[in-house]
């Protein structure tokens, strides 16, 4: 049986009160979600907050996900963003959202960025990461963490595709402008050996 069948069989049945149809849906798309809040908002009380608020709201209001417009996966992770945009706005950060309308084309280069980014290898990667305008961190977590595609996260994000390129064009390079001094003093990452791009958009 597919897996989205099997999410939504769960989720009926957590919807009709079952208790362990709840948690087996927890246990399988919990960890992606927090992860993604996490990245959003560098927090882990913030984070644990939206994870929590995304599955009670998916049981309180199963009604809202259609199996025929999105997976179980993509719907949380809308919901998860449509939160963390609350808590910037709660904290008055709202205007942090708003990004340049251009659309410069992409490029790819051979460097260590992404191996950086898979591994998460010292706190100037984590923090390059969360400095980066929101919206630019969120379609570099969701590509390069998370493994969606363009589409899907023009989904989750409400946006056009061109628009998810773009912002990973600045995340990019925004990400390489902060650690052009940790990556070339990094002599293993710059020996040649395990330099490999980014995943192409």
């Amino acid at each position: 049986m597919p897996e989205r069948n099997t999410d939504e069989l769960l989720l009926q049945r957590a919807g009709e009160g079952d208790q362990t149809a709840f948690i087996e849906l927890y246990e399988r798309h919990r960890l992606p979600v927090f992860r993604f809040a996490y990245r959003l908002l560098g927090s882990v009380e913030n984070a644990e907050d939206v994870t929590h608020d995304c599955f009670l709201s998916l049981v309180r209001k199963s009604e809202n996900f259609r199996p025929g417009r999105a997976s179980l996966r993509t719907y949380l992770f809308a919901a998860a963003r449509n939160l963390a945009l609350k808590y910037f706005r709660d904290a008055g950060r709202d205007e942090s959202w708003d990004e340049l309308t251009d659309e410069p084309s992409l490029t790819v280069q051979q460097e260590p960025l992404r191996r950086l980014l898979d591994e998460e290898l010292s706190n100037q990667v984590r923090e390059a990461v969360m400095s980066l305008p929101p919206l630019q961190r969120e379609a570099l977590v969701l590509f390069e963490y998370e493994d969606l595609s363009l589409s899907e996260i023009a989904a989750i994000t409400q946006s056009e595709v061109g628009a998810i390129k773009a912002r990973l064009f600045r995340a990019r390079e925004g990400l390489k402008r902060m650690l052009r001094p940790y990556l070339s003093g990094n002599q293993e990452l710059n020996s040649g050996r395990e330099i490999v791009t980014l995943r192409e958009a």
